[in-house]
């Protein structure tokens, strides 16, 4: 096998078809594989599956994570090889033949001529024609195809937009309709998504999937492009993301073919007849979320699956629950989220932030100023560092917000955090009642509780400092005097206050003349005798 080694979501895609009996010349071009490659993987397949040493099954094989089957089946350097003769190298070229047939003047002995030059040893005029007219009638078949109950699902997104109504704004909105059906029952599923992303694109199908109740044997999507974003260094490619959803699922790959491909008519029929059952039904109606707007398509789809059709005794919802819904495979415990990959440094502030949503998240202190590897699904975030997870997140879309986890930030941070008059309270009611009392009493006052957060640090340190007996002293003074202040306590303290009695001591007053006695002061009326002077 020379060359680059297939990747390993491709192999497991190998598997799962052999485990579903196709053929090696089907998995070989379904997967792009040459016919020899996929011989040489199956060997190799047979052999750890036969190996009585480390026993294994195809189940076991697929949930295997990529690097652990990677070392089963490129334990050493592969080799690759193949062998070819005429015939191949002749049908490589047959596409080119018949497309050059197409500008004027080329004939078919000319382009015998040009081949006969590359290769002498090649076929007869006779024999290249033959070959070619064989290629004309096989490029362009035409059949009925029969579809086995839950073997595919057809996937397409609808080439027109629908709409709902942003209630603040008033901004219409567009929608893509994305539409899936199973060609043995015709049994239809619509949803409206804000893109065609490939988080929106997997988003729908795994809906879908929901919606039928089990996984089909293959997903059969429409040209790819519909489902790839932007181009962006973080998200893999559509390929690769659409092999890790069929793997999680259990199911595989198969794209319909590129241009004008015949393979997929149903699930194109099925969008031509949601535009009159699901567009034009709704086109009057307003919405004012995507909530609304979906639970609107999910009722027209409802009807559509149990309207009769026509020259048939049945309905598609009863041709699919009759027949085909218990062959789906069972739908995995969880829905499949896809992964997004990144590696970022840890601010001194120790936050992470995540770029595609401009949301910070909190790391451990101690990673400050290292990298950290960061995969992030649509609702949750994990942060990595030397292979062990240190922190994991909900996934917030608030622009220039943070996410913080307390345990992350050092002490002193995470008492900034707490700061609050009952955590005050409690502290001081550990310490003692007394300063408990003048806690309370401190921010009973009428102004912002933050103005006393720094007079609580100066008491429960000073409380720490000092004689606990001293130190209750002193707040009771406070108390009384309705004096609630830090540097008062202090004061009471370090002036030995608190030592002073605190019954005043009473003076005896010094004798004197001045005394007007009790009668004075009761007497209703005062006499005044006056003396003349001859």
């Amino acid at each position: 096998m020379a060359g680059k080694p297939k990747s390993m979501s491709q192999i497991k895609q190998l598997i799962l078809l052999h485990a579903q009996g196709k053929g090696k010349k089907t998995i070989a071009r379904t997967l792009s594989m040459s016919k020899n490659n996929v011989k040489i993987y199956l060997q190799k397949l047979e052999s750890l599956l036969s190996d009585s040493a480390t026993p294994a099954s195809i189940e076991a094989l697929v949930k295997l994570d990529d690097p652990v089957l990677e070392a089963k089946f490129h334990a050493g350097n592969p080799a690759y090889k193949r062998e070819s003769g005429r015939y191949d190298r002749l049908k490589e070229q047959l596409p080119y033949f018949l497309k050059e047939l197409q500008r004027k003047g080329v004939t078919r002995h000319l382009l015998w001529q040009e081949y006969k030059e590359q290769y002498p040893g090649g076929y007869s005029y006779g024999q290249f024609c033959f070959h070619l007219q064989q290629q004309r009638i096989a490029s362009k078949p035409s059949m009925v195809l029969f579809h086995k109950p839950a073997d595919k699902l057809f996937i397409d997104f609808a080439g027109k937009k629908i709409y709902y109504t942003d209630k603040q704004t008033g901004e219409v909105v567009p929608c893509y309709l994305f539409v899936a059906c199973l060609p043995f029952s015709d049994y239809g599923f619509a949803i409206a998504v804000p893109t065609q992303t490939i988080a929106d694109f997997l988003y729908a199908l795994a809906c879908c999937l929901i919606f039928l109740g089990g996984v089909p044997a293959s997903l059969v999507p429409d040209n790819l492009k519909a489902a790839v974003i932007r181009a962006n260094r973080y998200e893999p490619t559509i390929n690769r993301a659409l092999e890790d959803f069929a793997n999680y699922y259990g199911t595989v790959v198969i794209p319909a073919g590129a241009k004008k491909p015949k393979d997929k008519a149903l699930v194109e029929n099925q969008v031509n007849i949601f535009y009159t059952r699901v567009f034009a039904k709704l086109r009057n109606q307003t919405f004012f979320d995507l909530g609304s707007l979906n639970k609107a398509i999910t009722e027209k789809v409802r009807e559509h699956n149990q309207t009769r059709m026509q020259e048939k005794p049945w309905c598609r919802e009863e041709r699919f629950l009759a027949e085909e819904k218990q062959h789906l495979m069972p739908l995995p415990e969880k829905p499949f989220e896809l992964k997004y990959y990144t590696r970022l440094l840890v601010a001194k502030n120790n936050h992470i932030r995540l770029s595609a949503d401009k949301h910070y998240y909190s790391v451990p202190y101690k990673l400050i100023g290292q990298r950290v590897d960061v995969y992030y699904t649509r609702t949750m975030v994990y942060i990595f560092s030397k292979g062990e997870q240190v922190a994991v997140h909900i996934r917030s879309y608030q622009s220039g917000g943070y996410t913080i986890n307390k345990e992350h930030l050092c002490s002193h941070h995470q008492h900034y955090l707490d700061r609050s008059p009952e955590y005050y309270i409690g502290l001081a009611t550990k310490q003692s009642e007394v300063l408990r009392e003048l806690t309370e009493a401190l921010f009973s006052q009428h102004e912002h509780p933050e103005r006393f957060y720094r007079t609580c640090d100066g008491l429960l340190i000073l409380a720490r400092k000092t004689d606990k007996q001293t130190f209750e002293r002193a707040c009771t003074i406070a108390l009384d005097n309705g004096i609630f202040s830090y540097q008062f306590v202090k004061n009471c303290i370090e002036n030995k206050t608190v030592y002073q009695t605190e019954e005043p001591v009473n003076k005896p007053l010094p004798a004197h003349q001045n005394i007007r006695g009790k009668n004075y002061f009761t007497q209703l009326k005062i006499s005044f005798n006056h003396q003349n002077k001859n």
